[in-house]
């Protein structure tokens, strides 16, 4: 006797019941997939991106916007910060090394960069194809950017102002590529690198741009090789601005004194990445754990429907159990076959719920080309992801249970006598 077959024949002998039930808990496990997902590389790539920066320092605001800005690149920067307290800031003995960055402008949505080289060095970033940018307005596209915008080397593109698409471009000069970096499935891969000075250039008045293109090719080695070269900023007036500055501590001394000197002694704001982080993933955490209510919630409706599914069907069946007793199934037989039922059902709404889950979230990147969840995968398979099938068996044995002795009480003589 084929357990197996007989138990996928009744299934199917009403596949509305078993469609229902199976959609239902489709829908639940989808859910937890979808979160599951998104909760595992989130967190990683978020971890991934602040990989190397102790602290962001900018204009005062909000530290969580601050850090969003300034690493992740998936907010508005609070503002600009003067020049002399950047540079008085990158003496600070305590201070191992600094990254100065000028935001404020994008092509099609991806923000184009103004910094040094120790950006992509923080990365550990190779250049796939071409070099690094040397003068301004020369630019080093990141992998996504080069795929989704088709640029090659030599390739030339005007940037926008503001860090959304649409806004007033800076027509008076032209960005061109002469470098495009590999992948790295980091934050490098959705920006436009460029010098600082092709930022404060951009922004000046159209007849200045094109008079301060001229003079500062000849003077680019004096700016950019100044007294203060091994801190990462060009030497140039103190009336300049800069947006941001990521910072390594030199000891862990630093973590301690620097970021309260900052805030209380400056104009500025420093901000930890991973504190800010953390205070985030809290404020996530209470969300993540409401949907994953829902989810179980829809998981226990399912398991009901289940059992409700297997008792009515167990009530209509009984004469066929008595006839299966009566041609020699054992009592184990039978209980076995409606515990088979039940993980059949559950099985099938495992398999469909980590499939809808997946699809749901290829849709999500699909609406989401830029910011943080187009860097998402939804096609990796995750190992927790098995423990969603196991969980979901658990559901269809805990609803068979009763279905399942009560088939395996059924008596021969008084079934067959009935009928």
């Amino acid at each position: 006797m084929n357990l197996f077959k007989l138990s996928w024949k009744y299934l199917t002998f009403r596949p509305l019941s078993t469609g229902l039930n199976v959609v239902l808990l489709a829908l639940g496990l989808a859910i937890i997939t979808v979160l599951l997902l998104i909760q595992d590389q989130f967190e990683k790539k978020m971890n991934q991106d602040a990989a190397g920066v102790d602290l962001v320092v900018g204009a005062k605001g909000s530290p969580l916007q601050l850090i969003l800005s300034g690493v992740y690149h998936i907010d508005y920067p609070t503002g600009n910060i003067p020049m002399d307290e950047a540079q008085k800031l990158s003496r600070n003995r305590l201070v191992k090394n600094i990254i100065p960055m000028a935001l404020g402008d994008n092509y099609k949505g991806y923000r184009i960069v103004g910094t040094n080289h120790d950006y992509p060095a923080l990365y550990d970033a190779t250049l796939k194809r071409g070099r690094l940018w040397e003068k301004p307005f020369e630019v080093v596209l990141g992998a996504e950017v080069a795929m989704k915008t088709g640029f090659q080397i030599g390739g030339e593109f005007v940037g926008s102002h503001g860090i959304t698409e649409g806004s007033h471009e800076h027509d008076a000069n032209n960005f061109k590529v002469v470098g495009v970096l590999e992948r790295k499935g980091n934050v490098l891969d959705r920006l436009v690198l460029t010098s600082v000075e092709s930022i404060w250039y951009t922004h000046e008045e159209e007849e200045e741009a094109s008079d301060s293109i001229a003079n500062h090719e000849e003077q680019h080695d004096i700016d950019t090789h100044g007294p203060v070269a091994t801190k990462g900023f060009p030497k140039v007036a103190e009336s300049r601005e800069l947006t941001t500055l990521l910072i390594q501590y030199r000891n862990p001394m630093a973590a301690i004194q620097l970021p309260r000197l900052i805030n209380s002694g400056t104009s500025m704001q420093a901000a930890s990445p991973s504190f800010e982080m953390s205070r985030l993933f809290e404020l996530l955490g209470v969300g993540i754990s409401l949907l994953q209510g829902l989810a179980v919630a829809i998981i226990g409706i399912s398991g009901l429907g289940i059992f409700i599914a297997l008792y009515n069907s167990l009530k209509e069946r009984k004469y066929d159990l008595a006839v299966l007793r009566a041609i020699g199934a054992s009592k184990r037989q039978l209980l076995l076959l409606i515990f088979l039922e039940g993980a059949m059902l559950t099985f099938m709404g495992a398999i469909l719920g980590i499939l809808l889950g997946h699809t749901f979230l290829s849709v999500i990147i699909s609406q989401n080309e830029q910011g943080v969840m187009a860097s998402l995968q939804a096609w990796v398979f995750l190992r927790q992801e098995l423990w969603i099938v196991v969980f979901a068996l658990g559901v269809g044995i805990v609803a068979s249970v009763i279905p399942a002795f009560a088939a395996y009480q059924t008596s021969i003589a008084k079934q067959l006598t009935k009928a």
